[in-house]
């Protein structure tokens, strides 16, 4: 019986290090191809809000990255290592809280703005 436990055990540690690994790797593709897109962006001078797009990027980079960090905690084995990891996970989820907070407030800054030349082409119009 503790044979078959070990060896679930060592099964688990694998698919959880393995998921870990592809939870971070999507994590990274995603910050470098919006980093990348963005740069592009701006070079181009695009219409579109490179800001906007960036911060949606790198909060859904994060959320990746701390995927793979609560599931980093199932196969802790001391306190310490569940401290460092607590903080990680506190840290990132600061930041995310912080960079969606900031794009409400873009967003809602862009909605004024269009409003705002709305208002003026309704005004020459008349």
């Amino acid at each position: 019986m503790t044979g078959v436990l070990e060896g679930m055990d060592v099964i688990l540690t694998y698919v959880v290090e393995i998921s870990t690994v592809l939870m971070e790797m999507a994590g990274i593709c995603v910050l470098v191809s919006t980093a990348v897109k963005c740069f592009y962006g701006w070079l181009k001078k695009t219409d579109r809000n490179i800001r906007l797009d960036l911060g949606e990027g790198i909060a859904l980079a994060l959320e990746f990255k701390m995927g793979g960090e609560v599931l980093r905690t199932v196969v802790v084995r001391e306190w310490r290592e569940l401290g460092i990891l607590g903080a990680i996970i506190l840290l990132r989820g600061a930041l995310t809280f912080l960079i969606h907070w900031e794009i409400k407030n873009e967003k809602k800054e862009q909605m004024e703005k269009a409003a705002r030349q709305n208002s003026i082409l309704a005004e020459r119009e008349d």
